[in-house]
Protein backbone atom coordinates (compact mmCIF):
# COMPACT_ATOMS: atom_id res chain seq x y z
CA UNK A 1 0.00 0.00 0.00
CA UNK A 2 1.23 3.24 -1.19
CA UNK A 3 2.26 5.13 2.40
CA UNK A 4 2.36 8.81 0.76
CA UNK A 5 -1.02 9.96 -0.38
CA UNK A 6 -0.22 13.08 -1.87
CA UNK A 7 1.28 11.35 -4.77
CA UNK A 8 -2.28 10.38 -5.98
CA UNK A 9 -3.21 13.55 -6.64
CA UNK A 10 -0.29 14.11 -8.64
CA UNK A 11 -0.30 11.32 -10.68
CA UNK A 12 -4.54 11.89 -11.55
CA UNK A 13 -3.91 15.69 -12.42
CA UNK A 14 -1.60 14.21 -14.82
CA UNK A 15 -3.70 11.52 -16.39
CA UNK A 16 -6.34 14.13 -16.75
CA UNK A 17 -4.47 16.59 -18.39
CA UNK A 18 -3.45 13.74 -20.74
CA UNK A 19 -6.70 12.75 -21.15
CA UNK A 20 -8.04 15.97 -22.43
CA UNK A 21 -5.08 16.42 -25.01
CA UNK A 22 -2.97 19.08 -23.54
CA UNK A 23 0.13 17.97 -24.52
CA UNK A 24 -1.04 16.98 -28.18
CA UNK A 25 -0.20 20.07 -29.84
CA UNK A 26 3.28 20.12 -31.47
CA UNK A 27 3.46 23.90 -31.43
CA UNK A 28 2.35 24.01 -27.93
CA UNK A 29 5.84 21.33 -26.99
CA UNK A 30 8.10 23.16 -28.74
CA UNK A 31 6.62 26.37 -27.11
CA UNK A 32 7.78 24.99 -23.57
CA UNK A 33 10.68 23.50 -24.92
CA UNK A 34 12.19 26.54 -25.83
CA UNK A 35 10.68 27.96 -22.17
CA UNK A 36 12.48 25.23 -21.18
CA UNK A 37 16.18 25.97 -23.00
CA UNK A 38 15.94 29.42 -21.69
CA UNK A 39 15.20 29.16 -18.31
CA UNK A 40 17.92 26.54 -18.39
CA UNK A 41 20.56 29.68 -19.60
CA UNK A 42 19.36 31.53 -17.32
CA UNK A 43 20.05 29.66 -14.33
CA UNK A 44 23.53 28.41 -15.62
CA UNK A 45 25.21 29.92 -12.32
CA UNK A 46 22.64 28.36 -10.15
CA UNK A 47 23.40 24.81 -12.16
CA UNK A 48 26.83 25.46 -11.53
CA UNK A 49 27.08 26.17 -8.01
CA UNK A 50 24.40 23.30 -7.41
CA UNK A 51 26.88 20.83 -8.81
CA UNK A 52 29.63 22.15 -7.20
CA UNK A 53 28.22 21.11 -3.95
CA UNK A 54 27.05 17.73 -4.89
CA UNK A 55 30.04 16.29 -6.76
CA UNK A 56 33.05 18.73 -6.50
CA UNK A 57 32.46 19.43 -10.54
CA UNK A 58 35.29 21.90 -12.33
CA UNK A 59 33.05 24.44 -14.14
CA UNK A 60 34.40 23.20 -17.70
CA UNK A 61 32.95 19.47 -16.90
CA UNK A 62 29.44 21.10 -15.67
CA UNK A 63 29.17 23.41 -18.54
CA UNK A 64 30.26 20.62 -21.39
CA UNK A 65 28.68 17.57 -19.61
CA UNK A 66 25.41 18.86 -18.19
CA UNK A 67 24.31 22.15 -19.50
CA UNK A 68 25.51 21.61 -22.79
CA UNK A 69 24.51 18.38 -23.49
CA UNK A 70 20.62 19.37 -22.17
CA UNK A 71 20.74 22.55 -24.51
CA UNK A 72 22.24 20.26 -27.68
CA UNK A 73 19.47 18.04 -27.03
CA UNK A 74 17.00 20.76 -26.96
CA UNK A 75 18.04 21.91 -30.56
CA UNK A 76 18.03 18.44 -31.52
CA UNK A 77 14.12 18.47 -30.77
CA UNK A 78 13.21 22.25 -32.14
CA UNK A 79 14.83 20.79 -35.55
CA UNK A 80 13.16 17.22 -36.05
CA UNK A 81 10.39 17.15 -33.84
CA UNK A 82 7.66 17.41 -36.53
CA UNK A 83 9.52 15.18 -38.69
CA UNK A 84 9.47 12.70 -36.12
CA UNK A 85 5.57 13.51 -34.96
CA UNK A 86 4.49 13.66 -38.54
CA UNK A 87 1.75 10.43 -39.85
CA UNK A 88 3.81 8.79 -41.70
CA UNK A 89 2.23 6.80 -45.01
CA UNK A 90 3.34 3.15 -45.88
CA UNK A 91 3.39 0.96 -49.00
CA UNK A 92 0.05 -1.23 -48.70
CA UNK A 93 -0.40 -5.17 -48.89
CA UNK A 94 -1.63 -6.03 -52.43
CA UNK A 95 -4.07 -8.09 -50.63
CA UNK A 96 -5.71 -4.83 -48.82
CA UNK A 97 -5.52 -3.22 -52.33
CA UNK A 98 -7.10 -0.50 -52.60
CA UNK A 99 -6.14 0.99 -49.04
CA UNK A 100 -3.83 4.02 -47.56
CA UNK A 101 -1.63 2.37 -44.78
CA UNK A 102 -0.44 4.56 -41.72
CA UNK A 103 1.59 4.48 -38.84
CA UNK A 104 1.01 7.43 -36.63
CA UNK A 105 3.40 8.16 -33.45
CA UNK A 106 1.06 8.53 -30.09
CA UNK A 107 2.73 9.72 -26.41
CA UNK A 108 2.32 6.62 -24.04
CA UNK A 109 0.56 8.94 -21.19
CA UNK A 110 1.50 9.64 -17.97
CA UNK A 111 5.32 9.15 -17.24
CA UNK A 112 7.75 8.82 -14.61
CA UNK A 113 11.51 9.14 -14.62
CA UNK A 114 14.18 8.13 -11.12
CA UNK A 115 17.29 9.95 -11.84
CA UNK A 116 21.03 9.48 -10.80
CA UNK A 117 23.15 11.23 -8.65
CA UNK A 118 26.26 11.12 -11.10
CA UNK A 119 25.14 13.78 -13.75
CA UNK A 120 21.97 14.73 -11.67
CA UNK A 121 20.96 17.45 -14.60
CA UNK A 122 21.34 16.80 -17.50
CA UNK A 123 20.59 12.78 -16.96
CA UNK A 124 17.23 14.19 -15.17
CA UNK A 125 16.54 16.88 -18.02
CA UNK A 126 17.30 14.64 -21.56
CA UNK A 127 14.80 11.82 -20.62
CA UNK A 128 12.16 14.72 -19.65
CA UNK A 129 12.64 16.40 -23.37
CA UNK A 130 12.02 13.26 -25.07
CA UNK A 131 9.20 12.69 -22.78
CA UNK A 132 7.27 15.80 -23.28
CA UNK A 133 8.65 16.34 -27.33
CA UNK A 134 6.76 12.86 -27.86
CA UNK A 135 3.77 14.19 -25.60
CA UNK A 136 3.88 12.16 -22.78
CA UNK A 137 3.32 14.15 -19.20
CA UNK A 138 6.19 13.83 -16.43
CA UNK A 139 6.80 12.75 -12.87
CA UNK A 140 10.57 13.72 -12.29
CA UNK A 141 12.21 12.10 -9.36
CA UNK A 142 15.94 13.58 -8.94
CA UNK A 143 18.44 11.98 -7.02
CA UNK A 144 18.32 12.66 -3.28
CA UNK A 145 22.06 12.71 -3.00
CA UNK A 146 22.34 15.84 -5.29
CA UNK A 147 20.11 18.08 -3.18
CA UNK A 148 21.79 21.03 -4.09
CA UNK A 149 21.14 19.73 -7.92
CA UNK A 150 17.48 18.49 -7.46
CA UNK A 151 16.37 21.84 -6.22
CA UNK A 152 17.54 23.89 -8.80
CA UNK A 153 16.16 21.73 -11.39
CA UNK A 154 12.52 21.73 -9.51
CA UNK A 155 12.96 26.00 -9.53
CA UNK A 156 13.51 25.44 -13.55
CA UNK A 157 10.52 23.28 -14.16
CA UNK A 158 8.21 24.95 -12.07
CA UNK A 159 8.75 28.18 -14.18
CA UNK A 160 8.11 26.62 -17.66
CA UNK A 161 5.45 24.09 -16.98
CA UNK A 162 2.50 23.49 -15.21
CA UNK A 163 2.48 20.78 -12.74
CA UNK A 164 -0.42 18.89 -13.95
CA UNK A 165 2.06 18.70 -17.11
CA UNK A 166 5.64 18.10 -15.91
CA UNK A 167 6.28 18.03 -12.25
CA UNK A 168 9.52 17.34 -10.06
CA UNK A 169 9.11 15.21 -6.75
CA UNK A 170 11.74 15.03 -4.29
CA UNK A 171 12.70 12.45 -1.58
CA UNK A 172 14.73 9.55 -0.73
CA UNK A 173 13.99 5.75 -1.55
CA UNK A 174 10.84 5.76 0.33
CA UNK A 175 9.37 8.06 -2.52
CA UNK A 176 10.86 5.83 -4.78
CA UNK A 177 8.94 3.14 -4.10
CA UNK A 178 5.66 4.92 -3.19
CA UNK A 179 6.07 6.35 -6.84
CA UNK A 180 6.66 3.22 -8.23
CA UNK A 181 3.38 1.79 -6.47
CA UNK A 182 1.55 3.86 -8.78
CA UNK A 183 0.09 3.04 -12.12
CA UNK A 184 2.07 4.31 -14.80
CA UNK A 185 2.53 4.46 -18.77
CA UNK A 186 5.78 4.61 -19.27
CA UNK A 187 8.64 4.34 -16.58
CA UNK A 188 12.53 5.62 -17.23
CA UNK A 189 15.21 4.57 -14.95
CA UNK A 190 19.21 5.47 -14.89
CA UNK A 191 20.57 4.00 -11.88
CA UNK A 192 22.55 0.56 -10.46
CA UNK A 193 21.18 -3.11 -11.82
CA UNK A 194 20.41 -3.63 -7.70
CA UNK A 195 17.89 -0.62 -8.33
CA UNK A 196 17.02 -1.49 -12.12
CA UNK A 197 15.94 -5.04 -10.76
CA UNK A 198 13.53 -3.22 -8.78
CA UNK A 199 12.09 -0.76 -11.03
CA UNK A 200 11.40 -3.89 -13.43
CA UNK A 201 9.36 -5.69 -11.16
CA UNK A 202 7.52 -2.65 -10.03
CA UNK A 203 6.57 -2.33 -13.33
CA UNK A 204 5.42 -5.65 -14.24
CA UNK A 205 2.91 -5.73 -12.02
CA UNK A 206 1.29 -3.31 -14.66
CA UNK A 207 3.03 -4.25 -17.56
CA UNK A 208 4.12 -1.30 -17.80
CA UNK A 209 6.91 -0.51 -20.52
CA UNK A 210 10.48 0.63 -19.29
CA UNK A 211 13.85 2.02 -20.39
CA UNK A 212 16.47 0.95 -17.34
CA UNK A 213 20.12 2.91 -18.23
CA UNK A 214 22.24 0.63 -16.35
CA UNK A 215 25.74 -0.11 -16.32
CA UNK A 216 28.56 -2.40 -16.18
CA UNK A 217 32.40 -3.40 -16.30
CA UNK A 218 33.36 -1.69 -19.60
CA UNK A 219 36.40 -3.47 -20.97
CA UNK A 220 39.41 -1.19 -22.34
CA UNK A 221 41.28 -3.48 -24.68
CA UNK A 222 44.77 -1.65 -26.07
CA UNK A 223 46.75 -3.72 -28.15
CA UNK A 224 50.60 -4.11 -29.17
CA UNK A 225 50.10 -1.56 -31.72
CA UNK A 226 48.04 1.53 -29.76
CA UNK A 227 49.39 4.77 -29.95
CA UNK A 228 50.28 4.72 -26.27
CA UNK A 229 50.81 8.46 -26.19
CA UNK A 230 47.41 8.63 -27.37
CA UNK A 231 45.56 5.78 -25.73
CA UNK A 232 47.35 6.97 -22.05
CA UNK A 233 45.60 10.31 -22.39
CA UNK A 234 42.36 9.27 -23.63
CA UNK A 235 41.71 6.51 -20.68
CA UNK A 236 42.75 8.57 -18.02
CA UNK A 237 40.58 11.34 -19.27
CA UNK A 238 37.43 8.93 -19.47
CA UNK A 239 38.36 7.20 -16.25
CA UNK A 240 38.93 10.02 -13.60
CA UNK A 241 36.68 12.55 -15.17
CA UNK A 242 33.48 13.49 -12.43
CA UNK A 243 36.30 11.09 -10.32
CA UNK A 244 35.73 8.09 -12.01
CA UNK A 245 31.60 8.01 -10.90
CA UNK A 246 30.89 7.45 -14.99
CA UNK A 247 28.58 4.87 -16.44
CA UNK A 248 30.89 4.72 -19.55
CA UNK A 249 34.15 5.06 -18.19
CA UNK A 250 36.54 2.42 -18.75
CA UNK A 251 36.22 0.12 -15.92
CA UNK A 252 39.56 -2.03 -16.08
CA UNK A 253 42.09 -2.18 -18.61
CA UNK A 254 42.83 -5.42 -20.58
CA UNK A 255 46.87 -4.22 -22.25
CA UNK A 256 49.26 -6.67 -24.59
CA UNK A 257 51.69 -7.16 -21.91
CA UNK A 258 54.48 -6.15 -24.23
CA UNK A 259 52.83 -2.79 -23.97
CA UNK A 260 52.18 -2.87 -20.27
CA UNK A 261 54.73 -0.77 -19.05
CA UNK A 262 54.53 1.78 -21.50
CA UNK A 263 50.89 2.41 -20.86
CA UNK A 264 51.30 2.35 -17.11
CA UNK A 265 54.39 4.79 -17.42
CA UNK A 266 52.08 7.06 -19.41
CA UNK A 267 48.67 6.69 -17.50
CA UNK A 268 50.66 8.37 -14.63
CA UNK A 269 52.01 11.18 -16.67
CA UNK A 270 48.96 11.96 -17.78
CA UNK A 271 47.07 12.26 -14.46
CA UNK A 272 49.84 14.20 -13.06
CA UNK A 273 49.29 16.49 -16.06
CA UNK A 274 45.27 16.74 -15.62
CA UNK A 275 45.49 16.92 -11.49
CA UNK A 276 49.09 18.22 -10.76
CA UNK A 277 50.79 15.90 -8.13
CA UNK A 278 48.74 16.63 -5.54
CA UNK A 279 44.99 16.20 -7.09
CA UNK A 280 43.62 17.25 -4.28
CA UNK A 281 44.22 20.50 -4.41
CA UNK A 282 43.10 20.49 -8.56
CA UNK A 283 40.14 22.27 -9.44
CA UNK A 284 39.73 19.96 -11.95
CA UNK A 285 39.14 17.39 -10.08
CA UNK A 286 35.69 16.17 -8.70
CA UNK A 287 34.90 14.13 -6.14
CA UNK A 288 32.93 11.28 -4.42
CA UNK A 289 29.00 11.95 -4.05
CA UNK A 290 29.14 11.13 -0.14
CA UNK A 291 31.35 9.44 2.33
CA UNK A 292 29.73 6.09 1.83
CA UNK A 293 30.34 5.76 -1.22
CA UNK A 294 34.12 6.89 -0.94
CA UNK A 295 34.34 4.41 2.35
CA UNK A 296 33.34 1.89 -0.14
CA UNK A 297 36.08 2.61 -2.68
CA UNK A 298 38.77 2.88 0.08
CA UNK A 299 37.85 -0.21 1.30
CA UNK A 300 38.15 -1.85 -2.55
CA UNK A 301 41.83 -1.02 -2.09
CA UNK A 302 43.19 -2.91 1.32
CA UNK A 303 45.48 -5.53 -0.08
CA UNK A 304 46.11 -4.40 -3.43
CA UNK A 305 48.83 -3.80 -5.56
CA UNK A 306 48.62 -0.31 -5.70
CA UNK A 307 50.70 0.94 -9.02
CA UNK A 308 50.08 4.59 -8.96
CA UNK A 309 47.68 7.11 -6.35
CA UNK A 310 45.66 5.26 -3.16
CA UNK A 311 45.68 8.33 -1.38
CA UNK A 312 42.23 9.12 0.15
CA UNK A 313 40.45 11.41 2.71
CA UNK A 314 36.65 9.86 3.80
CA UNK A 315 35.49 13.10 5.08
CA UNK A 316 35.94 15.41 2.09
CA UNK A 317 34.95 12.63 -0.11
CA UNK A 318 39.09 12.03 -1.86
CA UNK A 319 39.89 9.55 -3.34
CA UNK A 320 42.91 10.26 -6.07
CA UNK A 321 43.50 8.93 -9.22
CA UNK A 322 44.35 4.86 -8.46
CA UNK A 323 45.54 2.70 -10.38
CA UNK A 324 45.81 -1.32 -9.19
CA UNK A 325 47.49 -4.02 -10.88
CA UNK A 326 45.63 -7.15 -10.80
CA UNK A 327 45.94 -10.88 -12.22
CA UNK A 328 42.77 -12.63 -11.68
CA UNK A 329 39.54 -12.16 -11.73
CA UNK A 330 38.53 -13.33 -8.48
CA UNK A 331 39.81 -10.04 -6.93
CA UNK A 332 37.27 -7.94 -5.21
CA UNK A 333 38.18 -5.50 -7.37
CA UNK A 334 36.70 -7.07 -10.77
CA UNK A 335 33.67 -8.51 -8.72
CA UNK A 336 30.94 -5.13 -9.34
CA UNK A 337 31.33 -2.13 -11.35
CA UNK A 338 34.02 0.41 -9.54
CA UNK A 339 32.20 3.52 -10.42
CA UNK A 340 35.07 5.89 -8.54
CA UNK A 341 38.88 6.90 -9.54
CA UNK A 342 40.37 3.03 -9.24
CA UNK A 343 41.61 1.32 -12.62
CA UNK A 344 42.50 -2.29 -12.79
CA UNK A 345 45.02 -3.50 -15.04
CA UNK A 346 45.02 -7.16 -16.42
CA UNK A 347 47.77 -8.25 -19.23
CA UNK A 348 47.31 -10.58 -21.99
CA UNK A 349 49.10 -12.33 -24.20
CA UNK A 350 46.47 -13.65 -27.11
CA UNK A 351 42.55 -12.61 -28.37
CA UNK A 352 41.40 -16.20 -26.00
CA UNK A 353 42.70 -14.40 -23.38
CA UNK A 354 40.94 -11.37 -24.11
CA UNK A 355 37.52 -13.38 -25.17
CA UNK A 356 37.99 -15.47 -21.48
CA UNK A 357 38.00 -12.60 -19.63
CA UNK A 358 34.88 -10.50 -21.33
CA UNK A 359 32.89 -13.65 -21.66
CA UNK A 360 32.79 -13.66 -17.68
CA UNK A 361 31.05 -10.82 -17.24
CA UNK A 362 27.68 -9.90 -18.48
CA UNK A 363 27.43 -7.47 -21.29
CA UNK A 364 28.38 -4.36 -20.86
CA UNK A 365 27.23 -0.79 -21.52
CA UNK A 366 30.46 0.49 -23.35
CA UNK A 367 33.45 -1.19 -25.37
CA UNK A 368 36.32 0.47 -26.11
CA UNK A 369 39.49 -0.73 -28.08
CA UNK A 370 42.89 0.73 -28.71
CA UNK A 371 44.80 -0.73 -31.72
CA UNK A 372 45.97 0.62 -35.35
CA UNK A 373 45.07 -2.45 -36.43
CA UNK A 374 41.54 -1.55 -37.97
CA UNK A 375 40.57 -4.98 -39.21
CA UNK A 376 41.42 -6.92 -35.74
CA UNK A 377 39.51 -3.80 -33.87
CA UNK A 378 36.65 -3.52 -35.74
CA UNK A 379 36.70 -7.96 -35.96
CA UNK A 380 36.29 -7.52 -31.70
CA UNK A 381 33.68 -4.46 -32.13
CA UNK A 382 31.49 -6.93 -34.37
CA UNK A 383 31.94 -10.10 -32.28
CA UNK A 384 31.39 -9.21 -28.60
CA UNK A 385 27.81 -7.59 -27.32
CA UNK A 386 27.58 -4.23 -25.54
CA UNK A 387 25.42 -0.73 -25.37
CA UNK A 388 27.99 1.22 -27.25
CA UNK A 389 31.58 1.65 -27.87
CA UNK A 390 34.79 3.31 -29.50
CA UNK A 391 38.23 2.24 -31.42
CA UNK A 392 40.80 4.44 -29.76
CA UNK A 393 38.35 6.47 -27.49
CA UNK A 394 36.16 6.63 -24.61
CA UNK A 395 32.99 7.72 -23.89
CA UNK A 396 32.82 10.56 -26.28
CA UNK A 397 30.21 8.14 -28.26
CA UNK A 398 27.79 9.43 -26.08
CA UNK A 399 27.81 13.01 -27.89
CA UNK A 400 26.16 11.67 -31.41
CA UNK A 401 22.69 12.14 -30.90
CA UNK A 402 22.35 9.77 -34.60
CA UNK A 403 23.62 6.88 -32.09
CA UNK A 404 21.28 4.72 -29.83
CA UNK A 405 22.79 5.42 -26.22
CA UNK A 406 21.69 2.18 -24.02
CA UNK A 407 22.74 -0.63 -22.68
CA UNK A 408 21.89 -4.68 -23.22
CA UNK A 409 21.17 -7.58 -20.99
CA UNK A 410 22.38 -6.35 -17.67
CA UNK A 411 23.19 -3.01 -18.55
CA UNK A 412 20.55 -2.01 -19.33
CA UNK A 413 16.67 -2.18 -21.58
CA UNK A 414 16.04 0.52 -24.15
CA UNK A 415 17.96 3.15 -25.48
CA UNK A 416 17.54 7.25 -25.98
CA UNK A 417 18.83 10.31 -27.15
CA UNK A 418 17.61 12.53 -29.88
CA UNK A 419 14.99 10.54 -31.91
CA UNK A 420 15.75 7.42 -30.11
CA UNK A 421 14.29 9.39 -26.98
CA UNK A 422 11.21 10.22 -29.13
CA UNK A 423 10.91 7.20 -30.32
CA UNK A 424 11.54 5.61 -26.16
CA UNK A 425 8.42 7.61 -25.04
CA UNK A 426 6.36 6.51 -28.53
CA UNK A 427 3.67 3.99 -29.13
CA UNK A 428 3.75 3.56 -33.13
CA UNK A 429 -0.01 2.48 -33.89
CA UNK A 430 -1.06 1.68 -37.34
CA UNK A 431 -3.88 1.66 -39.39
CA UNK A 432 -5.27 1.19 -42.59
CA UNK A 433 -8.57 2.45 -44.51
CA UNK A 434 -10.00 0.66 -47.49
CA UNK A 435 -13.16 1.98 -49.79
CA UNK A 436 -16.10 0.09 -49.87
CA UNK A 437 -16.59 0.45 -53.68
CA UNK A 438 -14.44 -2.74 -53.89
CA UNK A 439 -15.17 -5.76 -52.33
CA UNK A 440 -14.58 -9.06 -53.91
CA UNK A 441 -17.00 -11.99 -52.66
CA UNK A 442 -13.66 -14.44 -52.73
CA UNK A 443 -12.72 -13.18 -48.88
CA UNK A 444 -15.74 -14.49 -47.61
CA UNK A 445 -17.60 -17.51 -46.69
CA UNK A 446 -19.32 -19.86 -47.99
CA UNK A 447 -16.14 -20.39 -49.95
CA UNK A 448 -17.24 -23.01 -52.39
CA UNK A 449 -14.96 -22.69 -55.52
CA UNK A 450 -14.07 -19.72 -55.02
CA UNK A 451 -11.57 -20.18 -52.71
CA UNK A 452 -9.88 -22.40 -54.75
CA UNK A 453 -9.26 -19.75 -56.68
CA UNK A 454 -7.50 -17.40 -54.03
CA UNK A 455 -5.13 -20.01 -52.85
CA UNK A 456 -4.02 -20.30 -56.16
CA UNK A 457 -2.89 -17.12 -56.71
CA UNK A 458 -1.71 -16.59 -53.05
CA UNK A 459 0.54 -19.56 -53.78
CA UNK A 460 2.57 -17.84 -56.58
CA UNK A 461 3.54 -15.36 -53.89
CA UNK A 462 4.45 -17.63 -51.16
Amino acid sequence: MIKDNTLIPIKNKQSDFFKNGETLDIKTRITHLKALKQSVKAHETDISAALKKDLGKPAAEIWLAEVYVVLDELNSVFKNLQFWAKPKRIKGKWLNTPSKDWIVPEPYGVTLHIAPWNYPFQLALNSLIGAVAAGNTVVLKPSEHAPHTADVIEKIITAVFPKAWVTVVQGGPETAENLLQLRWDYIFFTGGVRVGKLVAQAAAVHLTPTTLELGGKNPCIVDQTANIKVSARRIAWGKYMNCGQICMSPDYLLVHKSKYEELLTGLKSEIVRMYGDNPKTSEDYARLVHEKHATAMVNLLEGQDILYGGEHDVQNRYVAPTIIAVDNLENIIMQDEIFGPILPILSYENETEIDRIIQHYDKPLSFYVFSERKKWANKLMKKHSYGGGMINDVIMYFTNQRLPFGGVGYSGVGSYHGKYSFDAFTHLKSYVARPTWFDPIQRYAPYGNSFPVLQKILRLFS
